[in-house]
């Protein structure tokens, strides 16, 4: 089974506001999106799983036109927080990558 890293031409993860994460997943072909698009791996429910959040508000985009899917969750704290462990959320993306695909 591929990771999802293997399939893809850019993975990256940044702030969307202080109250977001998002993620930016960029195949590297047609083929590819349209295999692994409705992966179950990259589902909310397991999306939700991994980054520990709530699988009512993780929001999942896919966007065919330029072979890529954009996933977005809430931050569990804001940024800035005192907790705050990865002000831009650009580390993020670390987890993600190393996904298994079916």
């Amino acid at each position: 089974m591929p990771k999802l890293k293997d399939v893809c031409r850019h993975i990256r993860s940044k702030q969307a506001g202080p109250f977001w994460i998002t993620f930016d997943i960029y195949f590297n072909s047609r083929e590819n999106f349209t295999r692994y698009c409705d992966d179950e791996a990259l589902s909310t429910e397991a999306f939700a799983s991994l980054y520990g959040a709530d699988p009512a508000l993780v929001k999942r985009i896919p966007v065919p036109q330029l072979d890529m899917i954009k996933i977005s969750y809430p931050r569990p704290t804001p940024q800035g927080g005192m907790v705050e462990r990865d002000m831009h959320a650009g580390q993020q993306y670390v987890r993600l990558s190393n996904i298994c695909l079916g």
